[in-house]
């Protein structure tokens, strides 16, 4: 498992108004490991930097806003101001631990008259 390190990370989740935005940014301010944040509503995107996992977080956001949050770029930033190196590290998206039981097509089952 990767450590908690200083990155940026740009998220997707559905933003329908403005107080899916409020209630975000609520969210958002009271984490404690998220330093700064940029919402923008009409791309349906969250920034979020801090020093985190950016696993975490999206997990977090999903649990409270009761919505799915993907995961679209990560961007590890090094503790030195020097401005030299940079990684880009795509994490794939969030996927639950648990399958869900599959059940049978209602369409493809011959009805019996």
């Amino acid at each position: 498992m990767s450590e908690k390190r200083l990155c940026c990370a740009v998220m997707r989740i559905n933003l329908d108004c403005n107080a899916c935005c409020r209630k975000v940014r609520r969210h958002l301010i009271n984490m404690k490991e998220v330093e700064t944040h940029v919402i923008e509503k009409k791309e349906r995107k969250i920034i979020v930097c801090g020093q985190f996992r950016p696993s975490d977080i999206a997990v977090k956001l999903q649990k409270k806003m009761k919505r799915r949050v993907e995961i679209l770029e990560i961007e590890h930033l090094s503790g030195d101001h020097g401005g030299g190196e940079e990684e880009h590290y795509h994490e794939p998206p969030y996927e639950p631990q648990y399958e869900y039981p599959v059940q049978p097509d209602q369409v493809s089952t011959p009805l019996l008259c």
